[in-house]
């Protein structure tokens, strides 16, 4: 059965004209042992001591094999079990199977090592199906198997998921009597947690009559690979408690539990015991002990350990990196990163995707276009891994064009892929974009997954239209992804965003298991309409469950306290987020106090607050507080925080706007016109106003004085009608803020706002009763709200305006902030 009549012709002819180089080679003196006794008891003595059998057993590259083969064939040692074996493992081992084959198949007399070699050489090098095919063959041919070639097949079965396979080998192994054997039952743990059936991996490793700590290591790393890091954790205890003391392996394993977790005293229990066990200098350990500190929040430590290791790889580097960006410390990770170079370590694709991610967090596209070249330079054009990381750097930094053209030219695009150039495309503004991205993911059978749906929600929801929101909720139930959390939270951002807040609130009631962003999403929902008494009673009620606010749920809090003129309160929480939760304020909190302080009147009291801060005060805070001098009319004070403000040079026109209607305001003519001169020499301009609107399927939109629409005459027209209604009703026209022109081209100027061409819009082409929905890009200017309080009234119809800011439900005359916007 194991005979061959092919003669070994095809090998030999391969390497009999190779020429040895033997200086290549060192010879040591005495011959190493490369075979079991038990082997060797068929192997006569002097074939063992051959010089080439040396050289075989130091051979450390297809090369140097390559060379010694014709040593072999010449000296007539071929035909050798010894010799035989050891090539087919060699081939095996630098991955040519077939080589190794042409070995094997015309052996006539196979012994069973030979065989238990190629298999563990098919295992390694070809699918699944050729070395399972290959074990039939061995029963085919009365070979005995030995347990290596269960764990050999079980180690590619968990490697490739393939948990149909891994049964059926789990049941071979069981019929061979391996079933009370530590390291085949060690073999079938592993197969079972790599193909993430983590309870009859568990179940596999209790049944086992003994355990060594291979064993231990191995379910411990299941657990802690499928997410389980909390019994990962117990297992460590309950080893202890069976004597088995924990090794370098377990500690890199159950490290990144400690970390997932964020159970930063547990990883200092494990660090001690590295320092005490002797194991704390070795790399591995050193890199593990960096990222759990690092992901626990103590990225200082993490450096410390990072700058006080002997020895690093690029592992170590990659580590410190993503710990600084995970930490929002980018630019401290493009500074590891640049080290890295300086010392002459060659980057990986991680480290690129790390220096990538660190660039889009820091919007930094000069730097991003740097780190983009490296690409090309280390071949990672292939890597989708790599190409998503640029398709996202791009899209933050704000150039998504260049994403775009980068996705486009995309082989292999995975999940990830379209993903980011839906959220891409979000992140910019270009909602149609995003929405046909996402369109033509699914006609070419994609599935979205949660991640899809968390990228395209987003666009829905600066839409703003309720009808479509309703649409992707039904499309994500129907995708079965209504459970996941980051999925639902969209949604009630979505439906807050929309408008649709008592829809939001119901959502957001029925989530079993609420994370922070979820509470955030439903309490910035209710400050965004002005419902600042619920956003405060919402977080009253997360506070006393078990999860914890963050810096954003306070500065959600101080927002909606800011819109709903909740001054005290705002201030309360303000002290609260340090005192009771040790939350540094950033400049956006300060900035949100200004607001609250100043929008309330209190300027004087907000302008102490500026000059009291502990950190310097940037453009956000010297830009609520001109704001909130806006809305009173406060020269003194505005000059004085558009001073400061200049000095920091914003990059858009809106603030020397806002300076110029303090001062029109309060009829400082020449003042205005100073201010329009600086905007002229430094090239800046206003953000010109633009209010959208959606009609059946179609995105309608309006910018102050456009005549573009196909509509225009017919708009206007109405408006006229309209206007002269509402002044009846009581309505008076603002024109303080419209300069230099007569009285009538004062009011036909105010008329042709963006929003009120919008609103004419909506109200001329809907039925009596329509709700009409409007998005503008600026803050409603204070005319129109006045004015679209009176078409309310007028008219009979709802309408929801949505600025940059917050809500305005306006309804029989009334507008839901109260007139305090």
């Amino acid at each position: 059965m194991r005979s061959s009549s092919v003669p070994p012709i095809a090998i030999v002819k391969a390497h009999n004209q190779t020429p040895l180089k033997s200086s290549s080679i060192t010879i040591p003196s005495s011959p190493l042992p490369f075979h079991t006794l038990s082997e060797r008891a068929h192997i006569p003595s002097h074939v063992y001591k051959h010089p080439a059998a040396v050289l075989l057993e130091l051979c450390t590259s297809m090369k140097e094999l390559h060379q010694i083969i014709p040593l072999v064939i010449k000296n007539g040692l071929y035909n050798e079990h010894l010799f035989q074996t050891k090539l087919v493992s060699l081939f095996s081992k630098y991955g040519s199977i077939n080589e190794a084959a042409r070995v094997f198949e015309p052996i006539d007399d196979k012994l069973d090592a030979l065989y238990h070699t190629m298999l563990k050489g098919y295992a390694k090098n070809s699918s699944l199906e050729t070395a399972l095919a290959f074990l039939c063959r061995m029963r085919y041919d009365d070979v005995k198997p030995v347990v290596y070639n269960f764990t050999y097949l079980l180690k590619v079965c968990g490697d490739n998921a393939d948990l149909k396979r891994g049964k059926e080998i789990h049941g071979q192994l069981i019929t061979n009597s391996f079933a009370a054997n530590v390291f085949a039952m060690t073999g079938v743990v592993n197969m079972y947690a790599k193909c993430r059936q983590i309870d009859d991996a568990y179940k596999m490793f209790d049944r086992m009559p003994e355990r060594d700590l291979v064993s231990w290591n191995t379910i411990i790393a299941g657990f802690s690979q499928n997410g389980f890091a909390k019994k990962a954790l117990e297992l460590v205890l309950r080893m202890q408690d069976e004597g088995q003391r924990p090794d370098s392996i377990t500690l890199v394993t159950v490290l990144p539990a400690a970390a997932d977790v964020g159970l930063l005293m547990v990883g200092k229990s494990i660090h001690g015991y590295a320092i005490r066990a002797g194991f704390a200098k070795l790399v591995n350990i050193s890199t593990a002990l960096a990222d759990m500190y690092s992901k626990c929040g103590s990225v200082e430590t993490a450096r410390l350990i990072f700058d006080g290791m002997d020895q690093k790889t690029v592992v170590s580097w990659n580590s410190m990196m993503d710990g600084y960006v995970q930490n929002g410390e980018p630019e401290k990770a493009i500074a590891v990163f640049e080290k890295m170079l300086e010392e002459g370590i060659d980057p990986t694709g991680v480290t690129i995707m790390e220096a990538l991610h660190a660039c889009a967090d820091l919007g930094d596209l000069e730097r991003g276009k740097f780190v983009h070249k490296f690409v090309d330079q280390l071949n990672l054009g292939s890597d989708i891994s790599v190409m998503n990381s640029l398709i996202s750097m791009y899209s933050k930094c704000k150039r998504v064009d260049i994403a775009s053209d980068i996705f486009n030219n995309l082989n292999g695009r995975t999940h990830v892929s379209w993903n980011a150039m839906i959220l891409g495309y979000a992140q910019n503004g270009r909602v149609s974009e995003a929405l046909n991205c996402f369109s033509e993911m699914k006609s070419l059978g994609m599935k979205p997954d949660s991640f899809t749906m968390v990228s395209v929600i987003p666009a829905l929801a600066e839409l703003s239209v309720t009808r479509h929101a309703k649409w992707i909720h039904g499309l994500i139930i129907r995708s079965c992804l209504d459970k996941n959390i980051f999925v639902t939270t969209a949604l009630v951002d979505m439906y807050s965003k929309c408008g649709a807040i008592h829809m939001a609130r119901k959502l957001f009631d029925m989530i079993s298991d609420r994370h922070v962003i979820t509470w955030n999403a439903m309490i910035d929902g209710y400050g965004t309409h002005g419902l600042g008494r619920a956003a405060l009673d919402l977080f009253d009620k997360m506070k006393k469950g078990a999860v914890e606010p963050n810096d954003i749920t306070y500065l959600s809090v101080i927002s909606a306290c800011s819109h709903s003129g909740l001054v005290d309160e705002g201030l309360r929480h303000f002290k609260s987020m340090k005192q009771d939760y040790g939350l540094e304020p950033s400049m956006d909190h300060y900035g949100a106090m200004v607001d609250l302080l100043g929008r309330a009147g209190r300027i004087k009291e907000a302008w102490d607050f500026i000059e009291n801060m502990p950190i310097s005060p940037g453009i956000t805070v010297y830009g609520a507080m001109l704001g909130a001098c806006k809305i009173h009319k406060n020269i003194e004070v505005g000059e004085k925080a558009a001073k400061k403000l200049f000095e920091l040079n914003p990059d858009e026109g809106g603030y020397h706007v806002l300076l110029a209607n303090i001062y029109a305001s309060t009829s400082k003519w020449s003042k205005v016109a100073e201010v329009r001169k600086t905007m002229e020499k430094k090239g800046l301009k206003k953000t010109p106003g633009c209010s959208v609107v959606e009609l059946r399927n179609e995105v309608h939109s309006f910018y102050s004085g456009s005549t573009t629409h196909p509509q225009s005459k017919r708009i206007y027209a109405f408006l006229e009608e309209l206007v002269y209604e509402i002044k009846a009703a009581g309505y008076v026209p603002d024109t303080n803020l419209i300069l230099d022109v007569e009285d009538d081209v004062q009011e036909q100027l105010l008329n042709s706002h963006s929003e009120k061409l919008a609103i004419a819009f909506g109200l001329l082409n809907t039925s009596p009763g329509t709700t009409i929905h409007v998005r503008k890009n600026l803050r409603v200017c204070g005319d129109c709200h006045n004015a679209t309080k009176y078409i309310s009234l007028v008219t009979g119809r709802e309408i929801i305006v949505r600025d940059m800011q917050r809500f305005h439900h306006f309804k029989n005359g009334i507008c839901s902030c109260g007139d305090y916007w």
